[in-house]
Formats: structure tokens, sequence, C-alpha cells
């Protein structure tokens, strides 16, 4: 019966741990292993380090200096990719789709991130549209990245 008991605790906790899992993440980390503050203070995609290393909402966040590390820290809200770090137009095509750091775009101070460099000229085309479109879809994809 313990052995039973032990292996339903052991299956929940597995579970509980990846509903947790909030954003797109290799085994690079969140992000692919781009600092998300870089984004913000460089106006570019820079690679994080593993040094200098944060767990928040489960994923592992990597950043390029300690002062990016802190500012994150501080507040990763303000930081973190909309829908999770997967590709702003999929989302707002009702869909999850990995992104590529070179693809990305600020608007309203939210980082946002695409699939590849020619779905961010798609994006950009009409980002308030694609934005309240992802919006309402989030909800409901959300709930689908922990199996992604």
């Amino acid at each position: 019966m313990q052995k039973i008991l032990l292996g339903l605790l052991m299956l929940f906790s597995i579970n509980a741990f990846a509903a947790d899992k909030a954003y797109f993440e290799t085994k690079k980390g969140a992000v692919n292993g781009y600092d998300v503050v870089a984004y913000f203070t460089q106006s570019a995609p820079v690679k994080g380090d593993k040094k200098f290393h944060h767990q928040w909402k489960n994923n592992n966040w990597y950043f390029s200096s300690a002062e990016n590390l802190a500012t994150f820290k501080q507040s990763p809200e303000k930081y973190a990719p909309q829908y999770g770090g997967f590709c702003a137009f999929a989302a707002a095509n009702d869909a999850l789709a990995p992104t590529v750091p070179e693809a990305w775009t600020i608007v309203d101070g939210k980082l946002y991130l695409n699939y590849s460099l020619n779905v961010k000229k798609k994006w950009s085309k009409k980002i308030p549209e694609f934005i309240n479109e992802a919006n309402d879809n989030w909800g409901g994809l959300s709930k689908k990245v922990a199996n992604y």
C-alpha cells in the first residue's frame, strides 16, 4: 500500500511541476538561454551565461551579467516575454510555436518573440491586432504549455 501511495505522490508531483512550467524552454534554458533583460537594455539578443542563473516559474533563466540577473529578479514580469516565450504570431493564430532569439519586438514595454524573421515580418504588419488576438487566445493556449 505504501508503494502505491508513494507512486501516486511521485506521479502527482511530476505532473504539478510540468503544469507550473510556464515558459518555452529548451535544454539551453528559457528563451533558448538568451538574456531577456538585454533585449531592453542593449536592444539585441544576447546569449546568457550559466553562471548568471535564476530559476523562475520552474524555468531556468540565464543572463549575460550579474546586473541583468539582479534586474530580472527585481521584476521578472517586466522582462519575461509575452505568451510564455512562444511565438506571438502563432498565439494570435491560436497555436503554440517555438521562437528564435533574433525575431523579437518590444511593444509598449513588453517583449514579443516570433518563430522566425519571416514570421516577424508578418507580425509587424498588424501588431496591435495580433496582440489583441493573442491575448484572447492565451488563456486556452497557456493550458497546453506543459504538454508542448
